[in-house]
């Protein structure tokens, strides 16, 4: 009977779906009351049939594999070491270490570490050989999964100059670390936050990793591709499977057999210091986005990593959202859950296919770090942000609590443990940085303006 059950409907074709829609739009312009154009120049449609539907990309997404990552900032290597502990005893799968000082005791730091079960990610504000090996040798000696995340490139386009080493270049550094962790890293979240659209950080991402390609013979370790993630809940999805997809193609031109490990955390260009807790909305809907797009390990956003300093409270909020998602909603449980959506793969496909398009017009006139060097990446970034930038000032891109719907009575001068704002850092640099940026900060700048004349009253 159950097998039945359908065959007693007749099927609906696209074009019989239309014609109700235009019924019901009683002389309303079909085209223009229900199809929008993304920033991406993708025309979105009301519904996605199988009569248009083209042939399933072949994305493989293993939802259930995913890591809940802890980031922690190490400044006091004890508290450090005590935080890592606790987070993982609270559910953390990974870590994901900043180090500023290479003077750090790294050892100490992971000496007492489960890391036989979790997975350790480093993101190292300097570039040492030295640092590297003493990294390399706990690796060896416990057994433990490590990702260094060594990206010249990408601290080339975030702060203008490239790390301070003893070698030649930083290129030189990294081929004389002989190493079994997993070595590179590409930091695309700093073109998501900069405001860089969904095509461009594909491309942009795709191109920054093919230098690498270029420069090493032979990577025989998974790169980690550092991406964030907004709240275009769909186009996010789509966005990680189509980053996945053409990673994989480019790899296959240079002999790379390994798949790309995504660590992807919420981006911070929409979140806000004014009604703070919406915050916590925005990172669920982007973690579960990071979820079904694919993603390896995420690390979370706190609701309040703007403004106060690492705490316990925000730590414990942001990753039992990630636990929620795990353990109650079961988001582990299945496999490639975009699959079989022909929205999804519709809008993977044209990201896909745009992106390439991008990212060969860069290789054709000298590729990413040219174009780095040259400026033309921090230019086009700035545009698709002053595009977007408008939108927020109109109020056609909206933030809840912030350009809609604000709470006059909520303060925030008193409160702020940290300078939420774009800082202003005068040195002599080689390149011009790319410049992460959120939408709300001319708006909570005028907002913290009249609070202190309004106190001063």
């Amino acid at each position: 009977m159950a097998d039945n059950l359908f065959n007693e409907f007749e099927p609906v074709s696209s074009k019989q779906w239309k014609q109700q829609i235009q019924f019901e739009l009683k002389g309303a312009d079909y085209n223009d009351t229900l199809l929008w154009n993304a920033p991406e120049d993708i025309k979105v449609k009301p519904f996605y049939h199988i009569d248009e539907a083209a042939k399933p990309l072949s994305v493989t997404t293993k939802a259930t594999e995913f890591k809940i990552g802890q980031s922690i900032f190490v400044h006091d290597l004890d508290k450090s070491i005590a935080r890592a502990i606790d987070s993982c005893k609270r559910g953390a799968e990974s870590l994901y270490f900043t180090i500023e000082n290479e003077q750090t005791d790294v050892v100490k730091l992971l000496e007492n570490l489960p890391l036989d079960s979790i997975t350790i990610h480093f993101h190292l504000q300097f570039l040492s050989i030295d640092f590297v090996k003493k990294i390399e040798v706990i690796a060896k000696t416990k057994n433990a999964k490590i990702f260094l995340n060594l990206d010249p490139i990408g601290q080339l386009a975030k702060e203008g100059n490239w790390f301070t080493t003893k070698e030649k270049d930083n290129f030189e550094t990294l081929h004389l670390l002989s190493t079994e962790s997993a070595l590179l890293s590409v930091d695309g979240s700093l073109y998501q936050n900069a405001g860089a659209n969904m095509v461009q950080q594909i491309a942009y991402t795709l191109g920054h990793a093919n230098e690498y390609f270029n420069r090493f013979a032979f990577i025989n370790k998974p790169i980690v591709l550092r991406i964030s993630v907004g709240t275009n809940y769909f186009f996010e999805i789509a966005k990680l499977r189509a980053l996945r997809l053409l990673f994989n193609l480019i790899a296959q031109e240079y002999n790379h057999t390994q798949d790309c490990h995504l660590l992807v955390t919420p981006t911070k260009r929409n979140k806000t210091i004014y009604d703070y807790n919406v915050n916590m909305l925005r990172t669920t809907t982007e973690c579960m986005s990071a979820i079904f797009g694919g993603a390896d390990t995420i690390v979370n956003l706190p609701y309040d990593a703007l403004y106060h300093k690492d705490n316990e409270f925000g730590d414990r909020i942001s990753r039992n959202q990630l636990l929620i998602l795990k353990k109650e909603s079961y988001f582990d449980k299945v496999d490639n859950p975009a699959d079989g959506s022909y929205y999804i793969e519709s809008l993977t496909q044209q990201l896909a296919e745009k992106a390439l398009t991008l990212f060969k017009d860069i290789e054709a006139n000298g590729g990413f770090l040219k174009q780095l060097n040259e400026g033309t990446i921090k230019r086009k970034i700035q545009e698709s942000a002053d595009t977007e930038q408008k939108l927020f000032d109109e109020g056609k891109e909206i933030l809840l609590g912030t350009n809609k719907y604000p709470n006059k009575k909520d303060k925030m001068s008193h409160d702020l443990e940290l300078f939420p704002f774009v800082k202003i850092k005068p040195r002599k640099t080689l390149i011009t940085p790319i410049i992460e940026r959120r939408l709300a900060e001319q708006n909570e700048q005028h907002r913290l303006e009249l609070e202190k004349s309004n106190s001063n009253a």
